[in-house]
């Protein structure tokens, strides 16, 4: 990096460091990209590796950097942000297009139009996003108030256990939930019962039995409204979820 004070911020993932580096113009402006970046990251895992030289800055660039450096910067994984002058270049990978385009667009509208937005952010697909595609928020079905499973659920889970058997190396919870009705130490027992038929049922496809865990959330996680029957129905669910 080298004119106009151009900073670039670069993180991995959700708790991996973000290292600053390049020079500024002057101490008032690398401590207020610094602050911004602690606040929006934390202070923890800003590594500043800026200097101070001799650089020109364009008017009111510290503003417009600030203005940069907001909560979405944290949807983008081995990312790296640029300031160069009046060229700003993002580059990392995001989780869809529709998060593609809403960071290049809120970084677009935050500067004036004399900044060019150079979008070299990727989609990339994520281990978690290829099980979540198969499940496709299907509910996987169960006999009442057992662990049985249905007809639907074995065929969904038929599917489930070819997308396991292409992630291969990846550990997998099986996680299983149900609604509030009855005792939750019921409820808990119920769900884990289930998480672990499941398993049995994959295991029974091909998929590795060390590849798969399982733990049951019982009521506790509810992600609909329990005081209606499609609510409760949402809720009694199996979540896939990759650990590692």
């Amino acid at each position: 990096m080298a004119d106009g004070g151009s900073p670039a911020a670069n993180s991995v993932s959700a708790t991996a460091p973000i290292v600053v580096s390049g020079t500024v113009a002057d101490d008032a402006s690398k401590a207020s990209l610094l602050a911004r970046l602690r606040a929006v990251y934390g202070a923890e895992r800003v590594v500043d590796q800026l200097t101070v030289g001799r650089v020109s800055a364009p008017p009111n660039w510290n503003e417009h950097v600030a203005r940069l450096i907001g909560p979405n910067l944290k949807l983008v994984s081995r990312g790296q942000l640029q300031v160069d002058g009046t060229s700003v270049s993002l580059r990392g990978d995001v989780a869809s297009d529709a998060q593609k385009q809403q960071i290049a667009s809120e970084l677009a509208l935050n500067l004036d139009p004399s900044y060019t937005v150079n979008n070299g952010l990727r989609v990339a697909v994520s281990e978690q996003g290829v099980l979540d595609a198969a499940l496709a928020d299907r509910i996987i079905e169960f006999e009442s108030g057992k662990a049985a499973l249905a007809d639907s659920g074995k065929a969904i889970l038929d599917q489930m256990s070819v997308t396991l058997l292409r992630l291969k190396d990846k550990k997998v919870e099986v996680i299983g939930h149900t609604d509030n009705a009855g005792s939750r130490a019921g409820n808990l027992s119920l769900s884990q019962a289930r998480a672990e038929a499941v398993k049995a049922y994959v295991v029974g496809r091909g998929v590795s039995a060390d590849m798969v865990s399982v733990s049951g959330e019982g009521p506790d996680r509810p992600v609909a409204d329990n005081r209606t029957p499609e609510g409760r129905a949402r809720n009694r669910r199996i979540e896939f979820k990759v650990v590692q």
